[in-house]
């Protein structure tokens, strides 16, 4: 058996661990559910954002957020055209 450290905010921990309480599993038993599944398919099962895409900077998704309060208190609704990427 290894044994693995790894550090992560306070408040990351803590919400994990809710979710894992409320499904009625460890964290240690997620992680190492999760770490298997690595091993057996060999990749990742979800994407993981580039920290230098200036869409993931702390001030954007700040920004983001606030949209998205507004949004759902029915402040500042725009309708717009989606935008075609070749």
């Amino acid at each position: 058996m290894t044994q693995i450290n790894l550090s992560v905010a306070d408040d990351v921990k803590t919400n994990a661990e809710k979710v894992c309480q409320d499904l009625g599993v460890s964290l240690n038993k997620v992680i190492t559910i999760f770490l298997e599944n690595i091993g057996v398919s060999k990749e990742i099962p979800f994407e993981i954002p580039d920290e230098n895409d200036p869409f993931y900077s702390k001030e954007n998704m700040k920004e983001l957020k606030r949209r998205i309060a507004d949004m759902n208190a029915g402040k500042n609704m725009h309708e717009h055209e989606l935008i075609e990427v070749e």
